[in-house]
């Protein structure tokens, strides 16, 4: 085992990716991370973190006792641009939270009135006047699971239609759809019965 340690092999292959993965590690962790923060998941966010300074911290170890090897130093950089990206990719596919979607369009928007709401979602329409005439502004929170299924009836029912999407951190009153099970047809009636009787 000694030998193999003190081996060039290890010295500039075995090392370098060792610190690479490490790396690859500690930086995806740490973008979850600021998004759970960014997100309010305040009891998830520290956890991670705590995992994400110990893999750095052996990293950055490795580097400071071979100062000399300028593999680590390319391995640690390599491994901190490839977290980043892997980092972006995990939280598009965790979809966590609400975003608004604002759609603004000079053209009839009850077709997009009516998905939105057929799925669950409430809808704010503001009546405004943009730079060529009169336009239709409508306000939705959606979950950031639905956005990509929202953006496609956008596109197709008008095209020429302008949205902004937006990270929401925390929202308290609203009209949501539940979260989809064999029950949630009965719970939605069951709420909204209890919400009458208020």
């Amino acid at each position: 085992m000694e030998h193999l340690l003190n081996s060039a092999i290890y010295t500039w292959f075995i090392l370098p990716l060792l610190i690479f993965l490490a790396r690859i590690l500690d930086v995806s962790l740490g973008t979850i991370r600021l998004i759970f923060i960014s997100k309010g998941v305040k009891y998830l966010a520290p956890l991670i973190g705590f995992f994400e300074v110990l893999i750095w911290l052996l990293a950055i170890g490795q580097i400071m006792k071979n100062l000399n090897n300028v593999v680590c130093y390319i391995a640690y950089g390599g491994g901190f641009a490839l977290g980043t990206f892997l980092g972006i990719f995990i939280e598009e596919k965790l979809s966590i939270g609400m975003i608004l979607v604002r759609i603004i369009t000079q053209r009839d928007a009850t077709e997009l009135i009516s998905f939105l709401q057929l799925k669950g979602y409430g809808v704010t329409r503001v009546n405004a006047e943009g730079a060529y005439g009169d336009v239709m502004i409508l306000f939705s929170i959606i979950r950031r699971t639905d956005l990509k299924e929202v953006v496609d009836v956008i596109t197709k029912l008008d095209p020429k239609a302008f949205y902004s999407i937006e990270d929401v951190r925390f929202v308290s009153e609203g009209i949501f759809p539940l979260k989809k099970s064999g029950y949630s047809g009965i719970y939605l009636r069951l709420f909204r019965r209890i919400r009458k009787g208020k």
